[in-house]
């Protein structure tokens, strides 16, 4: 079964069980999000077209996320004239999992476990890279204990004092004595040049 529904002044087709990117929508990650302008219900061969709208249809959907998309770039340019303005947008975005179509006497569920996973957990995964939460790595700082200063170095290695002083002064004198900068000739106003 799948139904075709209108939000954000675009209209999709969905499927329970279907990853869908909206426009942004109100609400927390894990609340339930539920579209009433139905416009069109598919059950294999039979098909029901609102006349705009189906009366008592709904698709039901769990909100993951609300993030930013990908970056659009505008870029303006006049020729001849010396003008480009280069300018970038990222407009935001809910993505949503559809769990539930009813409606016309028919329903259809989803079985399927909501896992709220982020893309920006998915990329680090994908990269091998530790990911923490920006909401949950505060209070995770601060329970942290404090790491152990490291000791100086002269106190770890005793040995290796004695002998410092000697290998950087012999580096000292083997290492070339910068020289000044050569002073520019100037033009005496009164003399002329000398």
């Amino acid at each position: 079964m799948y139904a075709v529904i209108k939000t954000g002044g675009k209209q999709y087709r969905v499927q329970p069980g279907d990853l869908l990117i909206v426009e942004k929508l109100e609400g927390e990650p894990g609340a339930a999000v539920s579209f009433g302008e139905v416009l069109m219900l598919g059950n294999g061969d039979s098909v029901t077209v609102g006349a705009p709208l189906i009366e008592g249809a709904a698709v039901a959907a769990t909100l993951i996320e609300t993030r930013k998309g990908e970056k659009v770039k505008i870029f303006k340019k006049i020729r001849r004239q010396g003008y480009r303005r280069t300018r970038g947008h990222r407009q935001t975005e809910s993505v949503l999992r559809v769990t539930g179509i009813t409606g016309a006497g028919q329903e259809a569920k989803w079985d399927g476990e909501v896992k709220l996973v982020t893309k920006a957990e998915l990329n680090a995964r994908s990269r091998n890279l530790p990911f923490t939460a920006p909401v949950a790595a505060a209070p995770v700082a601060e329970a942290a204990p404090a790491a152990p200063k490291k000791a100086p170095k002269a106190a770890a290695a005793p040995a290796e004092a004695a002998e410092t002083p000697a290998v950087t002064e012999a580096a000292a004198e083997a290492a070339p004595k910068k020289r000044a900068p050569a002073k520019k000739k100037t033009d005496n106003a009164e003399g002329g040049a000398e």
